[in-house]
């Protein structure tokens, strides 16, 4: 199929970064909704070009009116573009097309609920349109309205980009609140070519669960990856970081002992042991296990953020301060790091420094809570 409608969307989402530090894992409380806003807004910026360029032959010789919105909205200027189209539905309502840019202007301006109405008008109208209809998709997605989404992502399928993993991932966060566990799996499956009844299935299933903040229904699939795989590398490790967040910092330390007989390799468990370690009070296994993270990562800043924890709770706020500004070289957007090397600062009597390190961790905490709370705004 080809021509105005054939032309598909080009679906981007940025993962949450794992590496956040201690008890800031969980604190930045990602939902589906919100967690796919922070890629929103670039949706059609690597598709625009190219669908300009296949306009561009067949409208050299009668240009449609509703060109000039498709390269505002191709600029990422859907204000403009809103403006524009507002002013030729005035003039002729019935403009063919009209719906399905009013629904893109809309998507690309986070307006999901005008998107959907739009939008399902074009695709009334057109019920070949795919790339109406894959901004439905998305603009249900976008909403949090993971029933709409799903039976529209089914039905695209092979229609959604197939240089892409994002349509599937979508599909399968769709599966997930929709508590379609199996589903689910299969999907994720599927997309890491692995097979559907493996462990590594029901692994990968808890792990997206976790970041779903679905803890609990997250255990049983980790429960029974093990079940399948005793030695499953990662598998205890997960168990660990829901046991952290729980509060439970003795089970958690206990699961990455289990993980470090399985797996003995990797920093990250190294990390999470020793913040049980420290959440324990058990300051010398701590200051062990988060040298032995360091020697395998020399940039993990949360192990050196610990250490100087560590030091300032021995009352040795020298030795804190250098592993403190040693983080602050690695990760200096923390606000953790300012704030303890502020405390390492103070107890050296080195006012001035103490109170500039507050502040900046003040306006850094600041600003992460202004993000948050715009992108939930823009959403309501």
């Amino acid at each position: 199929m080809t021509g105005p409608h054939s032309r598909p969307v080009r679906i981007l989402v940025i993962n949450a970064n794992d590496d956040l530090f201690v008890r800031a894992w969980r604190e930045i409380r990602f939902s589906p909704r919100r967690f796919f806003l922070h890629s929103i807004v670039a949706v059609f910026l690597f598709s625009a070009s190219a669908a300009l360029s296949q306009q561009g032959s067949a409208t050299k010789t009668v240009e449609s009116p509703l060109a000039p919105a498709e390269a505002l909205l191709s600029q990422g200027k859907p204000g403009e573009a809103l403006s524009l189209l507002q002013t030729i539905a005035s003039r002729d309502p019935k403009t063919p097309g009209l719906e399905a840019k009013f629904g893109k202007a809309y998507f690309q301006n986070r307006q999901f609920s005008q998107a959907v109405q739009h939008l399902n008008a074009a695709i009334e109208a057109d019920s070949n349109d795919l790339e109406a209809t894959q901004l439905l998709a998305l603009s249900y997605y976008g909403s949090g309205r993971f029933a709409q989404a799903l039976p529209l992502f089914e039905k695209l399928g092979d229609q959604l980009p197939k240089d892409n993993a994002d349509g599937p991932y979508l599909l399968g966060i769709c599966y997930i609140m929709t508590q379609r566990w199996d589903d689910a799996r299969k999907t994720f499956a599927h997309m890491f070519s692995v097979s559907p009844d493996s462990a590594m299935a029901y692994l990968m299933l808890g792990k997206v669960l976790v970041r779903q903040k679905m803890e609990d229904r997250a255990v049983p699939e980790i429960a029974k990856a093990l079940q399948l795989d005793p030695r499953l590398a990662m598998a205890h490790f997960l168990l660990g970081e829901i046991e952290l967040y729980k509060g439970n910092a003795e089970a958690g330390a206990s699961e990455f002992q289990r993980e470090l007989a399985i797996n003995p390799t990797v920093w990250l468990v190294y990390w999470r042991l020793g913040d049980a370690y420290v959440r324990l009070q058990n300051y010398d296994q701590a200051e062990k296990v988060l040298k032995e993270a360091i020697w395998l990562n020399e940039s993990s800043s949360g192990a050196y953020i610990l250490l100087g924890q560590i030091q300032l709770k021995k009352g040795d706020a020298g030795l804190a301060a250098g592993f403190l500004e040693r983080a602050l070289k690695l990760d200096p957007q923390n606000y953790y790091v300012h704030y303890f090397l502020a405390k390492a600062y103070q107890n050296l009597g080195r006012e001035a420094e103490a109170k500039q390190q507050f502040e900046i961790c003040k306006s850094l905490k600041s600003e992460q809570l202004n993000e948050e709370r715009s992108i939930f705004q823009e959403n309501q």
